[in-house]
Parts: structure tokens; C-alpha cells; sequence
């Protein structure tokens, strides 16, 4: 599928985030034409509740979802029947990966990299706070700072607001 305008397509994923008192797990929301993390939280436990709001998030900051599809992978928070109704009920259609293979969501899993190698996020945080406090601001450069050779050396917010 040729995706040519922002809000056709949205990669989720979950990854984690180390800290002295274990794991906390940054859920994503990436369009996928403009490379801009729409929607994210960061929460201390896989629950699907930070997987609803980072959806949540996305649907209000977009001005138009008509049919958009949300891709992610098979992952129990994205097929609980709480997340996929929040979908229908929106009118987004839903995309899973076929078989679980990160290849299947590679944008979602290239964004997770990029957070984590060039932003810092695979370091070791002293607690969900300041974790939180990390996180916001590597989104912050990310989307607003970070230029990408694959959107013409233009950042995630310039693709995502001329085009949208």
C-alpha cells in the first residue's frame, strides 16, 4: 500500500524502558507517512491502559481519521476487545501483523530504536518519574528536532503539518 498523506496509517508498538526498580513500557503511536509519534504513555505495567491512552492521545490531536488504519502487532493489549472496540467505535480499521515478526511492524520497531540509541532511552532511569520526564522530551526532539533523511532532511512536525 502506497501511504501518501499523514493519518492513513498508524504503527503501534510497546517497548520498554529500564529503571532502578525494574521495567516500565513506553506504548508508541507513529503515522506512518509523516514519521510523528502522535500518541505515546508511559506506564510501570504492561496493562492495556497505557496502550489506551496513548491511542487516546492520537485520536484527539488528529484532525482527520477518516480511514485510517491502525497497524500493530499481535500483542494481547491490541487485540483485547477494550482496544479494538475504541477502534470501531472511531471507525479505524485494524491491521496486525500475520505471523508476530518484527518485520511485519518495522517503522514501530525503527522508532523504538531511534528513541532508544539516539535519544538515550535505553539507559538506566531512577524511577517511572523521571523516566517519564526522558521520554517526553525525546518524543519532544524527536518529532519537532530530528530530521530524517527519508522526509527530504524535514522533521516528523513539518511533514506531519504541511501535509495533514
Amino acid at each position: 500500500m502506497k501511504i501518501t498523506k499523514p493519518n492513513q496509517v498508524w504503527a503501534s508498538d510497546i517497548t520498554y524502558i529500564r529503571t532502578l526498580n525494574g521495567f516500565c513500557y513506553l506504548a508508541l503511536i507513529t503515522d506512518m507517512y509523516s514519521r510523528k509519534i502522535v500518541g505515546y504513555d508511559l506506564n510501570d505495567s504492561l496493562e492495556l491502559k497505557g496502550c489506551v491512552r496513548a491511542l487516546n492521545k492520537a485520536v484527539y490531536q488528529a484532525k482527520n481519521i477518516k480511514g485510517l488504519i491502525h497497524h500493530s502487532d499481535r500483542g494481547i493489549q491490541y487485540c483485547s476487545n477494550v482496544y479494538t472496540q475504541i477502534l470501531k467505535k472511531k471507525k479505524i480499521n485494524i491491521s496486525m501483523t500475520e505471523e508476530n515478526h518484527c518485520y511485519e511492524n518495522a517503522m514501530a520497531e525503527r522508532v523504538n530504536g531511534i528513541l532508544k540509541d539516539e535519544f538515550y532511552l535505553d539507559q538506566t532511569f531512577m524511577n517511572v518519574a523521571h523516566a517519564k520526564r526522558a521520554a517526553k522530551n525525546a518524543i519532544k526532539l524527536y518529532n519537532e528536532i530530528r530530521l530524517h533523511l527519508s522526509l527530504d532532511f524535514k522533521t516528523p512536525n513539518m511533514v506531519y503539518k504541511l501535509s495533514a
